[in-house]
């Protein structure tokens, strides 16, 4: 006779000590128990002076620097340095931590064709103007445009002089090569593509280009074309920053600093709308609680399901675990800060 008791099964998972060692960390760290955070690491560093365990090590340099414990740091930094043989981070002050991409946050690209008809384009754009009034542009993947857009984009980058304000359009080479393409002297018609060509060697300083192509549209229109301003003469932006604006991937970033409890991050689907990918800078964040980690992990799973890309860069170690433990690494990158 069989038993009607069903028999007991215990299955045992094999958890990964310096995994189990962070997970606890970092939750201790978000619940702001430092104490217990910093004596669980100390601890765990006198364990693992080696390979996998070099984490932990890094995210008691980061426990220690955000409170401030800088002799502390500074002897951790000669063990390190004897266990591992190179270089252990460096001190800086939490206070003056800066988005290491700043000086391209306001950097967006334009998404689809510079068509009269690209709603989604140009209100991408305006918004992105709204929240950085110095804006660069980048129209490095336009394939096609039209009098209509050209007209819109005019009307934007006359808004943005009016209100004192700026849009700097990047990838301008290829954007004179199709308006080269759209104006026929002799011609009458497609003027905004005519104005927008004229306005781009206003922008840039081309003042012989610029002369020419105002008599051209002199002589086309038969009326007064656009004078020459030089105030207005945009200085060439920076090879370096041109090189870091590719580097970031050409987008705007959704930045989130301070001490974070219980955020919505309300503004951050509007933000997802406009840009792909999405880029969360995070230098900025002391600490981050559970809730509003779980919040972004809601939030950015319904934005993966869109197919778009989506990178933190540069949490601090702790909040880069507590990314881990959330869940949000299988639907981000995630980029740690350079110690």
């Amino acid at each position: 006779m069989f038993s009607e008791t069903a028999p007991e099964f215990q299955i045992e998972v094999e958890v990964d000590p310096v995994d189990a060692e962070a997970e606890e960390a970092a939750m201790l760290f978000a619940n702001g128990q430092d104490a217990a955070a910093r004596s669980l690491l100390e601890n765990a560093t006198r364990c693992y002076c080696s390979g996998p365990g070099e984490r932990l090590w890094l995210m008691l340099f980061d426990l220690l620097r955000l409170t401030g414990q800088k002799a502390a740091f500074e002897a951790l930094g000669i063990e390190y340095a004897q266990s591992f043989e190179k270089s252990p981070p460096g001190w800086h002050e939490t206070d003056i931590a800066a988005p290491v991409a700043a000086k391209v946050m306001g950097t967006v690209p334009f998404r689809g064709e510079l068509t009269g008809d690209n709603d989604a384009g140009f209100a991408a754009v305006r918004q992105a103007f709204d929240r950085h009034p110095h804006l660069r542009l980048d129209l490095a993947k336009v394939r096609r445009l039209d009098a209509a857009g050209c007209d819109r984009l005019l009307a934007l980058l006359r808004q943005a002089h009016k209100s004192h304000g700026e849009i700097e359009l990047l990838g301008s080479g290829h954007l004179d090569a199709l308006l080269n393409d759209a104006i026929v002297p002799g011609q009458a018609q497609d003027q905004a593509c005519w104005l927008l060509r004229i306005e781009v060697c206003q922008l840039h300083g081309q003042a012989e280009a610029f002369e020419e192509l105002a008599i051209n549209y002199a002589v086309t229109f038969e009326i007064s074309p656009p004078s020459w301003e030089p105030h207005r003469v945009k200085e060439a932006t920076a090879p370096s920053l041109v090189l870091a604006a590719a580097e970031q991937l050409l987008s705007e970033s959704y930045v989130i600093k301070g001490d974070i409890k219980i955020s919505r991050f309300s503004d951050l689907l509007a933000y997802a709308a406009a840009n792909d990918p999405l880029l969360i800078d995070c230098s900025a964040v002391t600490r981050m609680d559970f809730v509003s980690a779980g919040a972004l992990l809601n939030i950015l799973t319904a934005v993966k399901r869109t197919g778009r890309q989506i990178v933190f860069r540069h949490p601090h170690y702790l909040l880069a675990e507590l990314f881990r433990v959330v869940g949000l690494r299988a639907v981000a990158d995630i980029v740690p800060a350079r110690n």
